[in-house]
């Protein structure tokens, strides 16, 4: 059973053959109709079920457009209209779906209900993002990056901002796949030392955006304030010395590149000027969720790796 809850599931040949999959399918599929399935197909007949217990934009449609190219069909679920939302445990959950579905994608809050999913599942088990990791961003942030043209060994990757689960899973991308990261973030805020770990040696914090971001071929941000988040003025001040400005990114390579996962706030984490300037990846970046989620479909189904 293949799940996907951390990048390290998949390991650096996984996440390399993911990656080689997202950009050739994307390439095969230049000019056609978003609705039009691939021409093998590879998934028909399979069921995805998708589970949301946050809201969603990208993971939602990526993944149920995914699946549809793939030539398999999804069904879409808010927690709160199942009985998982009326305290039906994630374990029976799981038990059940397995019989009606052939994998399963989960939006949560809490880790350990993705663990447990895929603990009582008798099927594949995605991670479509927790508290702790969002290990399908980090393969869509991989697959824009060497779209830019640059290979991912050796690559200087800054992170501004806040110690979040899509930095923990940057870090761990670092690790398994050979390249740097240079966190910058305001005491309080910083990631805890397993995520640091995660890195295998190839992920840092240091105290202040230029030196996170001197030298780096990639500059990363997210929104400073989560769904849910409390005290959003008092984290507010504390991050906006770490700001992506344009000053900043000249202080990256001539030729760096930005990147941010959505959704953003102009005038917080990131200037409009950056943002909707031409360093920026954020678009094609946003359109990789869904190349990068049919390889990890794919993946899952011991297709490819």
């Amino acid at each position: 059973m293949r799940h996907f809850l951390n990048l390290s599931d998949a390991g650096p040949d996984g996440i390399a053959a993911i990656l080689a999959d997202a950009l050739d399918r994307k390439a095969a599929r230049a000019g056609w109709p978003k609705g039009k399935p691939d021409a093998d197909a590879p998934l028909a007949g399979r069921v995805l079920a998708m589970i949301f217990e946050k809201n969603s934009t990208r993971t939602r449609v990526s993944f149920d457009m995914a699946i549809r190219q793939l030539g398999g069909t999804s069904i879409v679920m808010d927690a709160g209209q199942m009985q998982l939302g009326r305290g039906e445990s994630v374990a029976d959950t799981a038990r059940v779906l397995s019989g009606f579905v052939d994998a399963i994608m989960i939006r949560t809050d809490d880790h350990a209900k993705v663990v447990e999913m895929a603990e009582y599942a008798s099927v594949p088990v995605i991670n479509g993002l927790t508290d702790y990791s969002h290990p399908c961003q980090i393969v869509a942030d991989l697959q824009a990056i060497i779209e830019s043209g640059r290979s991912l060994p050796g690559l200087k990757v800054a992170w501004l901002g806040d110690g979040n689960n899509v930095l923990a899973s940057f870090m761990e991308a670092a690790g398994l796949m050979q390249f740097d990261v240079v966190a910058a973030c305001p005491q309080g805020f910083m990631p805890p030392d397993e995520d640091v770990a995660l890195g295998q040696g190839r992920a840092k914090v240091v105290g202040t955006a230029k030196e996170a971001v001197e030298g780096a071929d990639i500059v990363v941000t997210d929104t400073w304030i989560s769904m849910g988040q409390d005290h959003a003025d008092t984290k507010l001040a504390a991050m906006m010395s770490f700001q992506v400005d344009a000053a900043l990114m000249a202080a990256a390579k001539p030729d760096a590149k930005f990147l941010h996962c959505l959704p953003a706030h102009r005038g917080e984490e990131v200037t409009a000027e950056v943002i909707d300037g031409p360093q920026s990846l954020i678009w094609p970046e946003a359109e990789n969720r869904l190349h990068a989620q049919k390889a990890i479909l794919r993946w899952c189904f011991g297709q490819i790796g």
